[in-house]
């Protein structure tokens, strides 16, 4: 597929969105399936914060940042039991107001909108089929398939199946390793603070925006993406 000429009026031609904490609002919930599946298996319950700060990884990376010192069989075990209480409380979260507005205007604008995200491939298709949001985007990319974040393959994998290079891309996230993400990638980036990384954290990772609600976000796309 050929990218869009740059002498259209807009910056981007790919605006790629992480999923939980950007787009759907499941920060606490991962949180408390995470500490949900230490006590299951009777090991150190991460705190709060320690919890939110992996979320955004693959699954597997953010089980071994966030309860160190597993030995390596167990950590299998321990993502078993976090998906049996994700996939037992999913249907209580839902997107953040203003999403879906959000990207159906993007779409009128005829950008590419794609997903890059920490989850799985079964935990996004079925997230993307109850939030109906799957007809708005392109292409997806979970870790489970390519390299979990802040690697930044599957944000050039996606540069590559459109065409479009790193100055034409932009990458929209809540965590320190999406920005990470889009600077290992060589894109821009705009953060989102009322997902699981603070403020600050966010803003030492120089993105053009820290956004602190989706209608900032979508206003700031709308006039500079």
């Amino acid at each position: 597929m050929t990218a869009l000429h740059s002498s259209r009026p807009r910056r981007y031609d790919l605006i790629v969105f992480d999923w939980d904490g950007t787009l759907f609002d499941s920060t606490a919930l991962i949180v408390r399936c995470i500490q949900a599946a230490c006590r299951d298996l009777e090991v150190t319950v991460p705190s709060d914060e320690a919890a939110a700060y992996v979320i955004g990884l693959g699954l597997h990376d953010a089980l071994q940042h966030a309860v160190p010192g597993l030995p390596a069989a167990r950590y299998p075990e321990l993502g078993l039991r976090y998906r049996h209480h994700y996939f037992r409380e999913q249907h209580e979260v839902t997107l953040f107001t203003g999403v879906t507005n959000l990207l159906q205007a993007l779409r009128q604008r005829h950008h590419w909108l794609a997903v890059a995200t920490g989850k799985s491939r079964r935990g996004l298709d079925e997230a993307l089929r109850s939030s109906s949001l799957g007809d708005l985007f392109d292409a997806t990319r979970t870790a489970d398939e390519t390299a979990s974040k802040p690697h930044p393959l599957m944000l050039l994998e996606l540069m590559a199946e459109f065409g479009v290079d790193a100055h034409r891309t932009l990458m929209i996230g809540d965590t320190t390793h999406d920005l990470q993400l889009a600077t290992n990638a060589g894109a821009d980036s705009v953060a989102v603070a009322y997902g699981a990384h603070e403020p600050a954290q966010l803003a030492g990772h120089e993105p053009l925006l820290v956004a602190q609600s989706v209608a900032e976000l979508q206003q700031w796309l709308l006039a500079h993406a």
